[in-house]
């Protein structure tokens, strides 16, 4: 069994080998999963959908005079300011608090507009103290404006769900996303290779 330390050790000295979730279900198959386990460090997953939990901390820093933020909103999608004075948590399934743009725009999609470099609107709410007398702020950020952002996905590496398709004739709203009428899509938050119900019934041939 190989360490964390020894992985990441590997990977700083450029002899990590890494394949994807594809890679590996060939690799097992090939080697059996105790010398493929032996043979490969990293195996990198990715999520079609956000998986639950999914999301990114972000600070902020402070701005003067000073804020303790207790509603914040990032293009319009509220992270969750429970945290400390400038810091949030902006999950990937958070939806836009207008309803009408929520089924549009929500946290995953803030998230790459963060990634992408692009400008995001911050709109911070607070009730003031005396060490923290400003009571609302607004302004844009980006990405590299921040003092952290630090992405996680706890669920990624283990949680599977069911694929979903819409056999009517009206577009479906639903957790999963949006359902294309007349099977017109199948979304899923799964890493896809290792999904069991992917790899039986999408990732083989049909008949």
């Amino acid at each position: 069994m190989k360490t964390i330390e020894e992985i990441n050790q590997k990977i700083k000295d450029g002899d990590a080998v890494v394949v994807t979730a594809a890679e590996m279900t060939r690799i097992v198959r090939d080697m059996g999963a105790g010398k493929a386990a032996r043979e490969v460090d990293v195996v990198t997953t990715g999520t079609f959908g956000a998986m639950c939990s999914s999301g990114v901390f972000l600070n902020f820093g402070h701005s003067d005079p000073p804020i303790k933020m207790s509603r914040t909103y990032l293009n319009g999608v509220e992270a969750y300011s429970g945290l400390a004075a400038v810091d949030a948590y902006i999950g990937a399934t958070q939806p836009h608090r207008d309803p009408k743009i929520g089924l549009k725009y929500g946290g995953s999609h803030l998230i790459e507009d963060l990634v992408r470099g692009k400008e995001v609107e911050l709109l911070a709410e607070a009730y003031g103290t005396d060490c923290y007398p400003l009571k609302d702020i607004q302004t844009r950020f980006k990405l590299e404006d921040l003092n952290q952002a630090i992405m996680v996905n706890p669920r990624n590496s283990y949680q599977n769900y069911a694929a979903a398709t819409n056999s009517s004739e009206e577009t479906l709203y639903t957790y999963l996303g949006t359902l294309l009428p007349k099977r017109g899509n199948v979304t899923y938050s799964s890493a896809g290779e290792l999904s069991p119900f992917l790899t039986t019934h999408f990732l083989k041939p049909w008949g």
